[in-house]
């Protein structure tokens, strides 16, 4: 008996959920304060041709210090390949991958050692796991997200036919309501917001800077757009596509809400009004449905909205308690976003990826 108590206790501690995908596999690893992050990507098909400057590129736009509106951590963030790619290719073994932590300031986290801060993870992971990292919240950090930026470009590599593409549709109550078809999606890249439309992308980025200078944070949506899906990703019933992406984006850092097709909105329609009516080719006339039908893709552009909260630290004193219990005040230290959502484009674009990539191969073996 005492050996099943000691299997229920070890069980209970470890921290399980650090994979994401059933053929197309991701493990990542490592601390934001640790050596390194890095990752095993499993189940990568052989013989694909893998472009490292454009998983670089990638990096490059997740990666801190990148503008005035972002966290001005610097960091590389260089991608190590340390096995399952040779002359260019992949081997169809294991890939492995790492970045080493360059900039660490762990003391800017001494003052919540004994304390935590509000809306962060650190009194549930203190409450689950019995200890924590505390360095910039550890494994609960968004750093973990360059791994998932990895496996998402190779992933974007292996599936060359299908385009992603992420902008910022929202930050705070500044909106870019028009529809994603009468944009110029070029343009996503020419503003540290990212928002293809270059007036508002720049009402974004000067209520940033305010909302930085008062030491607070403010959240945002980011839309999601992935086309040339083929017919026939996603299972019928818990394996929906939708579901798997909505999973996909609910587990990223921050992201409060997901949406796909008509959303929310769909719901102040009539059938009459919401369905998509076919034209002679099987394509469909609107495409409320979002690109998923029983989800299932239907060959239509899948297209989601992914909504951010503010980001919990701010540089203001807070009401917070401490480890006894105790009301206390705490002052926000470090280096942080005050939005969060122009660096996380790509990191949707590569969730978004690697699990189009998983339904991929799944159909793939059910044609077997």
């Amino acid at each position: 008996m005492d050996i099943f108590k000691e299997l229920y206790l070890y069980l209970f501690l470890i921290m399980a959920g650090n994979s994401f995908g059933n053929i197309f596999r991701l493990t990542s690893y490592g601390e934001s304060h640790g050596p390194a992050i890095g990752g095993i990507l499993d189940g990568c098909p052989s013989g694909i041709n893998i472009d490292i400057e454009k998983i670089q590129h990638d990096l490059d736009r997740r990666k801190p210090g990148q503008s005035a509106i972002v966290t001005q951590r610097k960091e590389a963030d260089e991608v190590n390949f340390l096995s399952g790619i040779f002359e260019g290719k992949t081997t169809g073994t294991p890939i492995s991958f790492v970045i080493y932590n360059t900039n660490q300031k762990s003391k800017d986290y001494n003052h919540i050692k004994e304390s935590y801060r509000p809306s962060h993870a650190d009194l549930v992971y203190d409450k689950k796991y019995g200890h924590r990292d505390y360095r910039g919240g550890g494994r609960s950090s968004a750093r973990e997200t360059a791994a998932r930026v990895i496996a998402g470009a190779i992933a974007k590599q292996f599936l060359s036919s299908i385009r992603f593409t992420a902008y910022v549709k929202s930050v705070g109550s500044i909106e870019l309501n028009k529809p994603y078809q009468e944009l110029d999606l070029n343009n996503i890249e020419s503003n540290p917001v990212r928002c293809p439309d270059k007036e508002i992308a720049s009402k974004m980025e000067a209520y940033i800077k305010d909302i930085k200078k008062e030491g607070n944070t403010i959240g945002g949506v980011i839309r999601c757009i992935i086309q040339n899906v083929p017919i026939g990703l996603g299972e019928p019933v818990f394996d929906k596509l939708h579901a798997q992406l909505g999973k996909a984006m609910l587990s990223i850092n921050a992201v409060k809400g997901f949406e796909y097709g008509s959303g929310f909105s769909g719901t102040k329609l009539k059938g009459s009004q919401h369905n998509d009516l076919y034209n002679n080719d099987g394509s469909t006339k609107s495409n409320l449905s979002g690109g998923i039908q029983g989800g299932i893709s239907n060959g239509m552009d899948i297209y989601f909205d992914v909504a951010f909260k503010p980001v919990a630290t701010i540089m203001q004193n807070q009401e917070t308690i401490n480890k006894k219990g105790e009301k206390i005040t705490m002052e926000g230290k470090g280096r942080h976003d005050p939005c969060v959502v122009p660096r996380a484009v790509p990191i949707v674009e590569a969730m978004a990826a690697i699990t189009l990539a998983d339904f991929i191969l799944l159909n793939r073996t059910i044609k077997l």
